[in-house]
């Protein structure tokens, strides 16, 4: 369940149907493919870096001992790739207040 206000895909295609007077089904299928190109990106090890968005980036995490918090039971985690964003520094600016730079 999504947290109370957070944008998800179906806000997503509506806003992409209202902006680009696409279809529904239009801007459904776009993103679709979108995401798909990503997903598919980064299972072939590849970054997906979006100008002026960020950069989604695969990671390695290591082998690591763990505990289950339910029965304080230790348990090895396996080695696994993780998903990681970084936003631009543009967005960053935005998200903090700041006027762009001009360049």
């Amino acid at each position: 369940m999504p947290k109370k206000g957070s944008l998800i895909k179906a806000h997503i295609v509506n806003s992409v149907a209202e902006k680009n007077g696409f279809t529904q089904k239009k801007s459904y299928e776009t993103m679709e493919i979108m995401l798909e190109i990503i997903k598919s990106s980064l299972e072939s090890g590849k970054d997906v870096l979006i100008s002026g968005f960020g950069k989604f980036c695969l990671k390695q995490k290591a082998e690591r001992l763990a505990r289950n918090p339910a029965t304080g039971e230790e348990l090895m985690l396996a080695p696994r790739q993780v998903v990681t964003f970084q936003c631009s520094g543009i967005l960053r600016e935005k998200l903090n207040g700041k006027k762009q730079r001009q360049g």
